[in-house]
């Protein structure tokens, strides 16, 4: 895997422009990896005319990309894909399984290397490692020998970001369940701004917002330490219907926590893609070298143009034990010119807009349970 590793040995993570031609060639690597290590894979890529030649074709890059089949996120919740022996995979994570259903995704140690050169890049970048010991308030699962979501593993990874003086965590494991802890969180907030040491809350953004908004409810407000941040990953989940919109999300914890909007920085991701994306000061998701993004349009899943709306497809070489190299998201969202920020990133901007699981985006929940539905009939018919 030369050209991955090359790939994200790339010292500039934006500079996507320059890193096009080991971009394509580390996809059909990738591709040409599974196509010949997983027999699922094989058959979904043989079924849509995407065979070996394909695969090796000198097509260019957008060209490429377009052809290149995706796979939803919605069959591995449904099937387990591996391209490799379980001796040989590192770590299995799973997404959080809102749905009753749960990916599981295979990682080998090269895909793991390749990970950490890209939090260390981009997270260098984006200034989140700093020598200063710091609190940390994860908004999320307190780790359990049972829960092997991605998003527990990485709430927790993300305490290494500076030295770590203590967690604490909303979600507790109590009598075989989760259940939050407002009260014992906003006594932490309350005892922490008292001390020196800066406090970092990590996690679910859902649940940091419904926290900021009980201490309100309670007259409560602090001011936390300098360099105090709010670093948020995972998504709304189920709580879609309750999200705020990003101007009242930074007022409110500029009036509760007195962290102000250039100490909140986002994350996005999935166990499915796992690259880091993290928000630029003007809190865009720019696309980095290690990955490239396709807006499909929900009926016919054609390319669509930046500034036009539809389904997110996203594309990355980084794994080898799971095919995850193109996979469609239940994702709605579009793809900006980076021009159009103004920070200074050149690379094209990811803005997500919702989720195709809402009864009120009809199409392309149907659109996107079509191809679902295509997918599963190219596996000739197999039991999922």
């Amino acid at each position: 895997m030369k050209f991955r590793r090359n790939l994200f040995s790339s010292k500039r993570p934006y500079d996507a422009d320059n890193a096009d031609e080991l971009f394509l060639n580390a996809v059909r690597e990738n591709a040409l990896f599974h196509y010949t290590h997983c027999a699922e894979y094989r058959k979904i890529l043989d079924g849509l005319n995407f065979g070996k030649s394909e695969i090796l074709s000198e097509k260019p890059l957008s060209e490429y990309l377009a052809r290149l089949p995706f796979i939803p996120t919605l069959l591995f919740k449904r099937r387990r894909m591996f391209s490799m022996p379980s001796r040989k995979i590192i770590i299995k994570a799973t997404s959080s399984g809102t749905s009753g259903r749960f990916s599981e995704i295979g990682f080998d140690a090269g895909g793991l290397l390749c990970g950490l050169k890209m939090v260390l890049k981009i997270g260098g970048h984006r200034g989140l490692f700093s020598p200063i010991p710091c609190r940390y308030i994860v908004m999320g699962y307190q780790p359990h020998r049972s829960n092997r979501t991605a998003i527990t593993k990485t709430a927790f990874g993300a305490t290494f970001f500076t030295p770590c003086i203590s967690r604490k965590y909303i979600l507790k494991f109590k009598d075989g369940k989760y259940s939050p802890d407002f009260d014992g969180i906003i006594n932490a907030v309350q005892k922490y701004a008292k001390k020196r040491a800066p406090v970092r809350f990590m996690g679910f953004p859902a649940y940091t917002f419904f926290l900021l908004k009980e201490m309100e409810r309670r007259g409560i407000s602090v001011n936390l330490p300098k360099r105090s941040k709010i670093l948020l990953g995972g998504g709304w989940k189920q709580f879609y219907a309750e999200q705020a919109d990003k101007e009242t999300f930074y007022k409110l914890a500029e009036k509760v926590l007195g962290i102000a909007d250039e100490d909140i920085i986002e994350f996005f991701g999935a166990v499915e893609h796992p690259l880091m994306y993290t928000d630029c000061v003007n809190h865009h998701f720019h696309i980095p070298v290690y990955s490239r993004v396709i807006i499909r349009d929900c009926d016919d899943f054609i390319p669509l143009k930046n500034g036009e709306t539809g389904l997110v497809n996203l594309i990355t070489p980084m794994v080898s034990a799971t095919p995850i190299l193109s996979v469609m998201t239940d994702d709605l969202g579009i793809l900006h010119d980076g021009a159009e920020c103004g920070c200074g990133i050149k690379s094209p901007y990811l803005e997500l807009i919702g989720r195709v699981a809402p009864d009120n985006i009809k199409t392309c929940a149907a659109g996107a349970s079509e191809i679902l539905s295509e997918t599963v009939s190219v596996l000739k018919g197999e039991s999922i």
